[in-house]
């Protein structure tokens, strides 16, 4: 295939994986909000909600490090469509269930945790295979485009699944699901994954899944900028348990902001995500990601210290709500401003014959620490003063990322930044 055809298979790529994650996202989404609608309704247990959400998080986690084998050693494209078919199967499932005997929570928590492993095959296989799909000219646009229809979906999905709960029947709603997910296998099965793959398939050698995973974790060893992705990564998103757990605490039971409210505040960091989505999708690369993402972590800490201002100053309630929409605008950006160029850079860096592993335990490693942050931290708000909890740990969270990316790591990762200093110090003697 000459380069012109190529190009433009890319580009029928970029907005088929856009237009096919825009439609699994938003049905994934307005199941969820369904579901858990159901569940809440039908028991009024908080608990009963608690387990559907660590079934949607544990098998994932679990997972995930064998999942990057998997994606590393069989096609993508058949994990990415296989994951999507059993998608569709599961909700069947769940539907057969509902018209026959009616929903049961069994039914239910086992449908979540087999969504949680297909997401996740789904989500790694199509990571891994960016730089299959387009140009590395376009990985950014591709990376925003992506980001864009997740964010788009959680903004809408939210308000269209208020607007059909208890209008529609709950096997409506999975009749639904089960139509997007159809329509994502048919724009995934017309998609090429290994058009522009640097990976030869000799390179793929027999081996074992342990021999894989060990593979995979030597490779990492090797790459000091991916390992101190890793480690920032596993003690930004412990820390950053503070502020997921402490923002809804201080929001609704300290300050008593209204449910309505409280839900477009959290609405404003899906927009914010969207915005900058949006933005990166046609700027240039950043010339310098581990950098950028340094100071945009910076602000991160910012933020959540600034979520205790209220707490501290008498604020009119129209005063405070304004605030708090204004802070989760500039959180949902400021992820962006992260996650964007760090994910582009680890594109370009990983070889192909590696990506579903790295990208996997990079996964892992984000959110290993995740769900004990959140046990600590909602002890620690039960005994302590919410702003003395998030003020400290904002402090500690900038002071870990100053460690981590100091300047002689960020030297080492883009050692062209100090040779533009010299250069603009010349000019400016000049």
């Amino acid at each position: 295939m000459n380069s012109t055809l190529m190009l433009k298979k890319a580009t029928y790529h970029l907005w088929t994986f856009t237009i096919s994650k825009l439609i699994s996202s938003f049905g994934s989404q307005v199941y969820s909000f369904a579901i858990s609608f159901y569940i809440l309704q039908a028991t009024g247990s908080a608990k009963s909600f608690a387990l559907n959400l660590i079934c949607n998080v544990l098998p994932r986690t679990i997972a995930a490090p064998f999942a990057g084998y998997i994606v590393d050693k069989y096609s993508r494209k058949t994990i990415a469509i296989t994951s999507q078919i059993a998608t569709t199967l599961a909700i069947g499932g769940l539907l057969v269930v509902s018209v026959t005997s009616g929903l049961s929570l069994t039914a239910i928590y086992i449908t979540s945790c087999i969504l949680s492993l297909t997401s996740m095959f789904s989500g790694v296989a199509f990571t891994s295979s960016i730089t299959g799909l387009v140009d590395e000219a376009r990985i950014q646009k591709a990376m925003s485009l992506n980001q864009m229809s997740i964010s788009f979906a959680a903004i809408a999905s939210p308000a269209v699944g208020g607007l059909l709960y208890g209008v529609i029947s709950m096997p409506l709603f999975l009749i639904v699901y089960m139509i997007a997910s159809g329509v994502a296998i048919v724009l995934e099965s017309t998609m090429n994954f290994t058009l522009f793959s640097k990976q030869k398939p000799e390179s793929v050698e027999k081996e074992s899944v342990w021999q894989g995973m060990k593979a995979g974790v030597s490779y990492l060893k090797l790459q000091p900028l991916l390992m101190t992705i890793i480690w920032i990564a596993l003690l930004v998103n412990f820390l950053f348990s503070a502020y997921q757990v402490g923002y809804s605490y201080i929001l609704i039971e300290k300050l008593k902001m209204a449910s309505q409210h409280f839900g477009f505040t959290e609405g404003a960091f899906a927009v914010g995500m969207l915005l900058l989505s949006i933005y990166y999708s046609v700027r240039k690369e950043v010339k310098f990601p581990l950098l950028v993402a340094k100071k945009g972590i910076l602000v991160m800490g910012a933020i959540m210290g600034g979520a205790v201002f209220p707490l501290l100053v008498t604020m009119p309630y129209n005063s405070m709500f304004a605030y708090y929409i204004i802070l989760e605008l500039g959180l949902g950006a400021i992820i962006m401003i992260i996650n964007t160029p760090t994910q582009v850079m680890m594109q370009k860096q990983i070889a192909d014959e590696f990506k579903g592993r790295v990208f996997s335990i990079v996964e892992t490693m984000a959110m290993a620490l995740s769900p004990l942050g959140m046990v600590i931290y909602g002890f620690l708000y039960d005994v302590f003063p919410a702003e003395w909890v998030l003020l400290l740990t904002s402090g500690l969270f900038v002071g870990v990322v100053l460690i981590l990316a100091r300047p002689s790591v960020i030297r080492k990762v883009h050692p062209e930044l100090a040779k533009e200093k010299v250069m603009k110090k010349r000019a400016e003697a000049y």
